[in-house]
């Protein structure tokens, strides 16, 4: 699947909100304005002003909303949430070419809040996404205590932990220990 940059940016952005939500033991990493500032750093959303508890209240409900895009066990539920999300955030795509990035289309209107420029930003991606009938890509890691969300952009569609090297690997070796304990018993 052939993904242009600004949207593979988008859908790093978007796994990256989500997983900021608090599960299990985790702890919620959007639970203040110090965490709004480090993920608006982090992923170098431009053009965002100063930043407010109404900026972290409405970065959560996106957050919520991107969640229930993840969810969606079809387009057909998917389409509609995606279309409030970017509706409501007033898309105006624009083409820019600003911080060393090639030519790029930016969906937010200029001088748009954090939560609008992402619900527009990552709302496109992921219309981009359900478009090209791709929406199985859009999935949460399996491992039992895990839970967080990814794309899986592997050739086959076969992804099935948010990272192979921490989920996966673990999940393989207490498969393996138990195939062992078993044999041995």
């Amino acid at each position: 699947m052939l993904i242009p940059h600004d949207t593979r940016i988008a859908l790093d952005t978007v796994v990256d909100l989500m997983n900021t939500a608090p599960q299990g033991d985790r702890p919620d990493a959007l639970a203040d304005l110090q965490g709004l500032h480090a993920f608006v750093h982090a992923h170098k959303i431009s053009d965002v002003g100063d930043l407010g508890a109404d900026d972290l209240r409405a970065v959560r409900t996106v957050r919520e909303k991107f969640a229930a895009v993840f969810s969606a066990p079809e387009a057909r539920i998917a389409a509609p949430l995606i279309n409030q999300l970017v509706a409501g955030a007033g898309t105006t795509p624009q083409l820019t070419d600003h911080d060393g990035y090639d030519w790029h289309v930016h969906y937010f209107a200029p001088g748009a809040s954090v939560a609008d420029h992402l619900a527009a930003d990552c709302g496109m991606a992921l219309a981009f996404i359900v478009v090209a009938g791709e929406q199985e890509r859009l999935r949460r890691c399996e491992a039992p205590d895990c839970g967080r969300a990814f794309v899986d952009l592997s050739r086959n569609r076969s992804r099935r932990y948010c990272d192979s090297r921490t989920c996966g690997n673990r999940l393989h070796v207490a498969a393996y220990r138990a195939r062992r304990k078993e044999a041995a018993g």
